[in-house]
This record gives structure tokens, C-alpha cells and sequence, in this order.
């Protein structure tokens, strides 16, 4: 109950334009998805997932992983800030793994 609260409550607040599209990260028990979005036009600028991919190791190492790959995927489609979306997620293990690593590689939030 307290998860479709938090996520009711984090997506009232966000928004992706075309300057700063949405960084919207969906983690599972067994994937992670990660999409950066335009919202104003309903597309989706870049994308990176664990299914189907031959990622290695624990839950948070993934995650770091796609926060490397979304991150360089954006740059590509040339956004440099966005605003991190973590849905019903708390900003703990794998989420902070993620984003911290797209910081890394250069995207803003």
C-alpha cells in the first residue's frame, strides 16, 4: 500500500520535456528497465534492459550496469539532464546504483 502511494506521489511531481525529458527506471526481481522520455511528445528517447542481454553478477552490479548503457544511449540522443523517476522504489541499493553510475558517465539529474 505504501509503494502505490510513494509512486502515485512521485509521478505527480514529474514531468519529462523535450529540454529535460523523464529517466524512468522499473527494477523487478529479475530485470532492470531503464527509458529516458519525452513526455510533451509521448516518445521514448533512449532505452536499456537486462532482458535478453548477457549481464553477469549480482542485482546491483546489473544495475550499474544498465545506468552506464542508458546513460551513453542518451548522450547519443543528444540529452544531457534529465529528472530521475524512481516510481514506488525508495533511493536505496539498486536505484542509487543506477543512477550513480549514469552520473558518472556524464548525464545530469
Amino acid at each position: 500500500m505504501k509503494a502505490e502511494y510513494r509512486a502515485k506521489r512521485t509521478r505527480a511531481k514529474i514531468h519529462g520535456t523535450s529540454e529535460r525529458p523523464r529517466l524512468a527506471v522499473h527494477i523487478s526481481n529479475m530485470h532492470i528497465i531503464a527509458q529516458v522520455v519525452d513526455d510533451d511528445k509521448k516518445t521514448t528517447l533512449a532505452y536499456a534492459t537486462t532482458v535478453g542481454s548477457k549481464l553477469s553478477g549480482t542485482m546491483t552490479e546489473k544495475a550499474a550496469a544498465i545506468g552506464k548503457e542508458i546513460a551513453e544511449k542518451a548522450k547519443k540522443a543528444k540529452v544531457k539532464t534529465v529528472v530521475f523517476d524512481r516510481g514506488s522504489r525508495l533511493y536505496a541499493g539498486r536505484m542509487s546504483a543506477l543512477a550513480e553510475a549514469a552520473r558518472k558517465e556524464g548525464l545530469e539529474f
